[in-house]
């Protein structure tokens, strides 16, 4: 029987550390690391069964991929079930799951600790931003997690140290506490052989289209018990008519809670354009110097000159305000570039920008250009073939051959040729995120 097993769970002040057993099938999800994720607060007083929180938060959706059980000693109750309702959203959404069984030796109903407090995961982008707009009489702490689009590895100390600035610098102008998330729970799995062997089945990534909702609240449940946060604010990345295959969504979201924490998936009813609105109206009246990070190429300010950031500096026009005003270095000619670079498939674009480029133009048909150059380019907008615009995405030849082989091989045989499958890693994973 397909089986994973959470050996052992300690907590040493901020540090949580738990290792897995599986059966011999599903071995080669898995990596030899153990699965670790710090806390800038004191998790030793932090009840097993909420300790256990983070690390089933990652392995169920791949042991419900396998039709197989995860067996754990000791599991906060109200996640127990919270995990039943989440299971029943994904394998709705996903043909391909099989869903599974948790077992625990003890289910327990900790004491939750009241802080009165909420939290937000935030990056500073549109979506989290918007809602922190919308949550800031709150004073929300500001969830940061390294671990997936920053990933633990030390090439990416000058992007984490970018993003922990930028959030540190907001907290402190806004009257707001931070938390900071370290984990390596895309390297405790295998996300590689996840990537072989589901990636036909999925939009993206595993974790963007299976893992990301679950996952990345789950690493919070520890911290969140201990400053006693009563809400978790995740902000939606789509929105209410747009039915994509995504692990974040509020059928996912809204169910995960544990003693004491509700989480809840925000502004799933706003579209991204009105989300902008919402920041243009704080800008307006609160804040005129709100600065923005969304940028595909760079932590440390926006590059100006990637799709994302084209994308938003349009939205920022299109809400009145100016670009330049809020990160993005952008003018007239730009429009041009733009609309060049869309012609010609410049960039990797999906279902999710083909969505967020029709808001964009729905919402120009109902707005006065400002310049001509603003009115060509809307012009063309409205005549455009979106769904031409949108890539295939499709890695190369060789990548598919790799995926096609891993999922074959044996165990013994795939770990002989894991460094090929690191090389290939960066170009497997596709990742989008506008948090």
């Amino acid at each position: 029987m397909s089986s994973i097993i959470i050996d052992r769970i300690s907590a040493d002040d901020g540090t949580l550390e738990c290792s897995v057993r599986t059966s011999a099938d599903l071995e080669r999800f898995f990596s030899d690391e153990s699965f670790r994720t710090s806390y800038d607060v004191s998790i030793a007083d932090v009840p097993d069964g909420v300790l256990a929180i983070p690390v089933l938060a990652q392995v169920c959706p791949v042991a419900w991929a396998n039709g197989a059980d995860v067996y754990v000693d000791e599991v906060d109750a109200t996640f127990a079930r919270a995990l039943e309702e989440v299971k029943e959203s994904l394998c709705e959404m996903h043909d391909f799951l099989e869903g599974g069984t948790l077992y625990a030796r003890r289910t327990i109903e900790p004491e939750p600790t009241t802080g009165d407090e909420s939290g937000l995961l935030f990056t500073g982008g549109v979506d989290s931003t918007c809602s922190y707009v919308r949550h800031r009489e709150e004073s929300p702490t500001l969830v940061s997690i390294r671990g997936w689009t920053i990933t633990p590895d030390s090439a990416d100390d000058e992007k984490w140290d970018a993003l922990r600035s930028r959030v540190s610098s907001f907290a402190a102008d806004h009257d707001c506490e931070t938390a900071f998330v370290e984990s390596n729970m895309l390297s405790f799995l295998d996300h590689p052989m996840l990537l072989a062997h589901y990636k036909r089945h999925v939009d993206g990534g595993w974790y963007s289209s299976v893992g990301h909702g679950l996952g990345l609240l789950g690493l919070c449940a520890p911290m969140a018990y201990a400053r006693g946060m009563d809400d978790l604010y995740v902000a939606a990345t789509h929105w209410d008519g747009i039915d994509l295959e995504w692990g974040s969504r509020p059928d996912i979201d809204d169910h995960v809670r544990w003693a004491g924490t509700q989480c809840h998936h925000d502004a799933y009813e706003l579209t991204r354009q009105e989300r902008i609105d919402v920041i243009a109206d704080y800008v307006r009246t609160e804040d005129p110097d709100l600065q923005l990070q969304t940028c595909n190429e760079q932590m440390a300010g926006n590059c100006g000159e990637c799709e994302k950031c084209y994308r938003t500096a349009v939205g920022l026009r299109l809400a009145g305000l100016e670009p330049a005003d809020h990160g993005y270095p952008f003018a007239d000619s730009d429009y041009h570039r733009l609309r060049r670079s869309l012609e010609r498939g410049d960039w990797v674009l999906g279902e999710d920008e083909r969505h967020m480029w029709a808001d964009i133009r729905e919402r120009a048909s109902e707005t006065e250009p400002a310049t001509p150059a603003e009115r060509m380019f809307f012009e063309w907008l409205e005549t455009a073939e979106l769904d031409e615009l949108i890539s295939a995405s499709e890695p190369p030849l060789s990548h598919r051959l790799l995926r096609a082989g891993a999922r074959n091989a044996p165990t013994t045989v795939y770990n002989t040729v894991y460094p090929a499958w690191l090389t290939a890693k960066t170009g497997l994973r596709h990742v989008r995120s506008d948090r």
